[in-house]
């Protein structure tokens, strides 16, 4: 029982290093940016306001 949760620790810390981090905070944030630029009027430029937050998220050394 103990061998398996020190595989799973192991596993999480190799699957959850680096940019795999941001990706989870970012992708959503790029989602959600591509739906708000449906809006007429002020969509195009809210889309851009978080695509430019996405990015400083990715950019983050983690």
């Amino acid at each position: 029982m103990k061998l398996s949760n020190v595989l799973l620790l192991i596993f999480s810390v190799t699957i959850l290093q680096g940019c795999v981090l941001t990706k989870v905070a970012s992708v959503p944030m790029r989602v959600g940016g591509a739906v708000v630029s449906i809006v007429p009027g002020v969509g195009n430029s809210a889309h851009d306001a978080i695509d430019t937050a996405a990015e400083k998220v990715d950019d983050i050394p983690i």
